[in-house]
């Protein structure tokens, strides 16, 4: 591996990846890593003890080649990986961010999913997790998928739908909280990267030529207000994972493109955490998991 691509830029007290430097504005240290993998437990406990619902997720599915795109630190490739040792899995990133000892059916890429894809061999699975914001075209990019997969070969995509909602309307336009997201969402659009809504994606699917569309939806409370347990104990997982993500999701864009100081993010951050840890403000994450298969 190229010593270019450990060089990480430095910016505003965190790193970033080097190799297609600016593409991804989320950072790639220690503190992010711990996060996505606190993430991936979330999303694990979620959907009560799975890696997705889609059937080569199943038991015994003989799957041979799977894809896992934008594998962060490759917790979810290595899991399925331990569970599917008959499957060659592949994860790929920009940030070479994953362990050295991996299972031997694993296989790490550093690459750029918005160039032309050079893969030999179709795969019968790709897992796409946490790539809105992440993804120029989505059009592109599904059509991708389905020209890499094998006939009858599935697809998953599981996302944070677009924005914080609340059921009861406590949590209104004025909070920091939703303030937060409006900014945010702006800067990912100027930057080339617009958040796609989950319908959208799921209407892209379809047109693209995926077949058996399954949409299953979930929701990540912003703390333990909820009264049923087990959104109680989503809501500490996702308190955590939001406090975290507020700062690595913020600062790049924020500085880039709306031309604050890290001081001013760090203040306006300070109000948005308020609403978050507000047990009176009964917010939540939208959550989905899509999937469909190539006929």
């Amino acid at each position: 591996m190229s010593s270019s691509i450990l060089d990480y830029r430095r910016e505003n007290g965190r790193t970033y990846h080097r190799y297609k430097d600016g593409k991804y504005y989320l950072p790639n240290d220690e503190l992010e890593n711990e996060r996505l993998d606190l993430q991936h437990h979330l999303y694990f406990l979620t959907f009560e003890n799975k890696l997705g619902f889609a059937p080569p997720n199943n038991r015994n599915s003989n799957v041979k080649r799977v894809l896992d795109l934008g594998t962060g630190t490759g917790i979810w490739a290595i899991d399925y990986a331990d569970e599917h040792p008959e499957a060659k899995v592949i994860g790929v990133d920009l940030s070479p961010i994953q362990p050295n000892f991996v299972p031997p059916n694993v296989e790490f890429i550093i690459d750029d999913i918005d160039v032309e894809w050079n893969y030999n061999i179709p795969f019968d699975y790709i897992h796409s997790r946490m790539m809105n914001s992440c993804v120029k075209d989505w059009k592109v990019y599904l059509q991708k998928i389905f020209d890499n997969l094998t006939p009858g070969g599935y697809l998953e995509v599981q996302e944070i739908d677009a924005g914080f909602q609340s059921d009861d309307g406590t949590l209104t336009e004025e909070h920091d909280l939703a303030r937060w997201w409006s900014l945010l969402s702006d800067a990912c659009a100027k930057l080339g990267q617009p958040f796609q809504t989950c319908d959208r994606i799921k209407e892209i699917m379809i047109e693209v030529g995926f077949i058996g569309i399954v949409d299953a939806r979930f929701k990540w409370p912003t703390n333990r207000w909820p009264k049923d347990q087990k959104y109680k104990e989503l809501g500490t997982w996702n308190n955590s994972n939001t406090n975290t993500v507020l700062e690595s999701a913020t600062l790049a864009p924020f500085t880039r493109v709306h031309g604050w100081t890290k001081e001013e993010v760090q203040v306006f951050l300070t109000g948005a955490r308020k609403d978050l840890n507000n047990p009176k403000i009964h917010a939540y994450w939208p959550i989905r998991a899509i999937y469909g298969q190539k006929p």
